[in-house]
């Protein structure tokens, strides 16, 4: 795994390994920076063998080392050797997932690939049911968003895909505690054959961990690929629950 570090010193540009040369592909790209590290992650399409994990700790220096960063992992001289990509479409940041969304969308067009576009809520539910003590109910992920209220997406264990995840309410901002409540009930807690409801959905942190999430972000594109299902670039764009015009503040 390769891993760009920041220096010590405010304002220095983060250090990022010089580009190495991976081999021949054809090569599955997996971009996701819906937090300040962005994780980069590289596998021959429809192998199995370890991946190339990467990951930048550059908050708001995304925007400068973007391209350096994805050319660490794979030079551009072997970008045409790309068979699919996958992007990570948030809720995150807005620079930073407006940006990979932006560039995997570009590649995705010019290269005429297929490109997956996964949220980053759904790679968080699949790493937590992949723990071995992880209960089989369902679960909000939540955000707390200072002023604002809360960002949360509802999930379950996917009966019919090992390791799969199901989502029951896709993240959204709840401003009031009391419409979370109302979705929950419609969604959970309805009564079954005994007359009796469940018990309310356990709440989590939404928190991105890199790299296992940009692994999972290619699993899933891996997944996506061997069913044969389509991925038309046009399709992927970022989520944003909040707007970043909105009167409430950042």
């Amino acid at each position: 795994m390769t891993s760009g570090t920041l220096p010590g010193d405010q304002g220095r540009d983060p250090e990022i390994p010089p580009p190495s040369d991976p081999g021949p592909g054809p090569w599955l790209l997996a971009l996701h920076s819906s937090a300040d590290t962005f994780g980069v992650a590289l596998q021959r399409l429809g192998d199995c063998t370890p991946p190339r994990l990467a990951t930048f700790p550059l908050g708001r220096a995304l925007s400068n080392e973007l391209f350096a960063c994805v050319e660490s992992v794979l030079p551009a001289s072997r970008w045409p050797q790309l068979a699919r990509l996958a992007v990570a479409t948030g809720p995150g940041g807005f620079t930073g997932t407006r940006l990979t969304v932006t560039l995997a969308r570009t590649l995705a067009q010019q290269l005429s690939l297929p490109l997956d576009g996964f949220g980053s809520f759904l790679l968080m539910a699949r790493r937590r049911l992949a723990q071995p003590d992880c209960p089989p109910i369902p679960f909000w992920l939540m955000q707390e968003l200072p002023r604002r209220g809360v960002v949360a997406g509802l999930y379950a264990p996917d009966p019919e895909q090992r390791g799969g995840a199901l989502e029951l309410a896709a993240p959204r901002l709840y401003r009031e505690p009391t419409i979370l409540a109302e979705v929950e009930a419609s969604l959970v807690m309805a009564p079954d054959g005994d007359g009796l409801s469940p018990p309310p959905a356990v709440r989590c942190p939404a928190q991105v961990h890199q790299p296992p999430d940009v692994a999972e972000l290619l699993r899933c594109s891996q997944e996506a690929a061997a069913a044969g299902r389509p991925a038309p670039w046009s399709v992927v764009l970022p989520l944003y629950p909040t707007s970043p015009v909105d009167p409430a503040g950042p």
